[in-house]
């Protein structure tokens, strides 16, 4: 069952229109639209906080077949402007599932549409560039929706921390989904360390990998002063992903730049990357439309080895603007552009990719374990 559905179309600020179905909110919602070539995880990609402000296209052809469930929702809050799809999958097939996808975005506000030329979208997009668009039920106002497009903001300048970030500080305590043995879960490794997360739209299981590596984690509000997160005595801290620009975040990009001053191990993935690049010196610069999925070949330039990587950013790290003593570690092999960064004889290091993406892939889930030997010298 797919739900309730009505005319709806999504319009692009360059004047392109795609009309189709509605699901999920009956509401009109705008965002940057960009394109997300996964083939699976679409629960765990509309619930990123990082996709705050953006209306997201899935190159899949058939999207919602396994439903949702609580496990696999990375937020507490589900914040994306929208998703836009070919073809809603009628059924639900698996045992997993506690609610269709059109139900759960309807409890969340979230708009969809669907029974559009994906293909045909995500190739403007990629010709044009990521460009501000809505969802819309108005399919008759179509002028006036276009209108209310191009007098958006622009994802530019923008800091979306604000509307993504905990209102106070908690512990996480959980672990990552671990095989079974015998039907019988594996321990969960003890506490060795404590790390301190900024919280700038940080993912579930980016806290229940750190929790995996034997950390006790606290999570802080993004513009937690770095007094405060030094105050509680962590063996190293963790700067997470989130949305929007990464230059408008002055006041992470200012404790980064005291909590690398610390001497403690300082971890960073994507928005927590460009965070890092920025308050050591370097600058962000705005993709065209910017790396969406779970296919991304990247080159470790300590090993050698490519892993395949899971993305979502719309900004990277301009590595000619680096200092010296920083260094690229990590290299997108579509584009080239920067994907890792480390500081020379200090433990602190960052990736613009998430080594810890669920449902996949896992081959840079090597990184924490990186962090802990980090923490483990630190002490």
């Amino acid at each position: 069952m797919t739900g309730s559905r009505w005319p709806a179309a999504l319009v692009l600020e360059n004047g392109r229109v795609w009309k189709g179905e509605g699901y999920g909110a009956r509401v009109e919602s705008i965002g940057e639209v960009v394109f997300n070539t996964s083939i699976t995880g679409y629960q765990e990609i509309v619930s990123d906080p990082s996709y705050a402000g953006q209306i997201v296209v899935m190159t899949a052809t058939q999207i919602g077949n396994v439903g949702t469930n609580p496990s696999d929702t990375e937020a507490r809050r589900v914040v994306c402007a929208g998703l836009a799809i070919r073809e809603l999958s009628p059924l639900t097939a698996s045992w997993r599932s506690e609610q269709a996808l059109p139900a759960w975005l309807e409890q969340a506000g979230i708009p969809g549409i669907d029974g559009i030329d994906t293909r045909a979208l995500t190739r403007c997009l990629r010709d044009e560039g990521a460009m501000r668009g809505t969802i819309t039920p108005h399919v008759d106002a179509i002028s006036e929706v276009l209108e209310r497009v191009r007098a958006a903001p622009k994802m530019d300048g923008q800091d979306l921390v604000p509307g993504v970030t905990c209102a106070a500080s908690y512990e996480w305590t959980k672990p990552s989904w671990r095989a079974e043995d015998d039907g019988r879960a594996l321990p969960v490794p003890p506490i060795e360390f404590h790390v301190v997360a900024y919280d700038f739209g940080i993912k579930e299981n980016i806290l229940r990998q750190l929790r995996e590596l034997g950390a006790r984690v606290t999570v802080v509000p993004a513009k937690t002063p770095a007094r405060e997160a030094l105050a509680l005595a962590p063996d190293g801290f963790f700067l997470s992903n989130g949305p929007g620009d990464p230059a408008a975040v002055d006041y992470g990009v200012l404790a980064a730049r005291e909590l690398c001053a610390s001497g403690k191990p300082v971890f960073g993935i994507c928005l927590g990357h460009q965070i890092l690049g920025l308050a050591l010196g370097g600058k962000t610069l705005k993709l065209p439309f910017g790396h969406h999925g779970g296919n991304h070949p990247v080159l470790d330039k300590t090993t050698g080895k490519v892993e395949i990587t899971s993305q979502n950013h719309g900004f990277v790290v301009d590595p000619a603007s680096l200092p010296s003593g920083v260094h690229v570690t990590h290299e997108n092999l579509f584009d080239h552009s920067n994907e890792g960064l480390a500081v020379e004889g200090k433990p602190i290091f960052s990736v613009q990719y998430h080594p810890e993406a669920s449902p996949g892939p896992h081959d840079a889930s090597y990184l924490f374990a990186r962090f802990r030997d980090h923490l483990k010298r630190a002490r």
